[in-house]
């Protein structure tokens, strides 16, 4: 029996991988430094604080990391109103689960994304709860972007599907106690410990029925 369905953002609804990566990587070079070759994973799942420090501290960014965070969100921004890169099928399970489920999002996004992204989607209003991690206090792996969703929802989390992608968002999921649907993106795939964890590994978002799900 399930109660909620919750959403990653990231990765599972919308393409951002390769833009975050992208925009980053511009941030990174401006200021004359180096990527490192295990950044791209690292980063993935981190809340707004974590990775801007770690762009700062780790990577030798110069500047105060908000400063740092914001360079790179409005860069998010100008490059979601170019083209936003909705995955295939994203709107249509959306619509699909909500008439069945309370939808949350748990999103490592920060909030201004959330908010550009579900609102130019036209599916802001199919959501009853949308968390941050930086709302929280501490980004994917760390359960506490779902227990906030879970706890917003009113509901039990054992009774509560997640649908995630990344390494990161399936152990926070599993974490927080949630039945996990694995929906692995190809470009960055979980790594094998991760993907375990997944209660179903699905290879599109068209698999993601109210029968699935249960």
């Amino acid at each position: 029996m399930t109660d909620a369905v919750v959403f990653d953002l990231d990765g599972v609804l919308i393409d951002s991988e390769p833009l975050w990566d992208d925009v980053r990587r511009g941030v990174v070079a401006s200021a004359g430094r180096d990527w490192p070759a295990d950044a791209t994973e690292a980063l993935q799942g981190m809340s707004t604080p974590e990775w801007s420090a770690y762009l700062t501290d780790v990577v030798g960014v110069p500047g105060p990391a908000e400063d740092v965070a914001a360079r790179v969100i409005d860069g998010m921004v100008a490059r979601y109103r170019s083209e936003l890169p909705l995955l295939p099928g994203a709107v249509d399970v959306v619509q699909r689960l909500a008439s069945s489920w309370p939808l949350g999002l748990a999103s490592s996004s920060p909030r201004r994304l959330i908010d550009t992204v579900l609102g130019s989607a036209r599916l802001t209003e199919h959501f009853r709860v949308t968390v941050s991690t930086e709302e929280v206090g501490a980004g994917k792996p760390s359960p506490a972007v779902y227990n906030e969703v879970v706890r917003r929802l009113g509901v039990d989390g054992s009774r509560v599907v997640a649908v995630e992608d990344s390494s990161n968002g399936l152990r926070s999921a599993s974490a927080a106690g949630l039945r996990v649907i694995a929906v692995p993106n190809a470009n960055y795939p979980p790594q094998d410990d991760a993907l375990a964890l997944a209660d179903v590994v699905v290879h599109s978002l068209d698999e993601v029925t109210a029968g699935l799900i249960g």
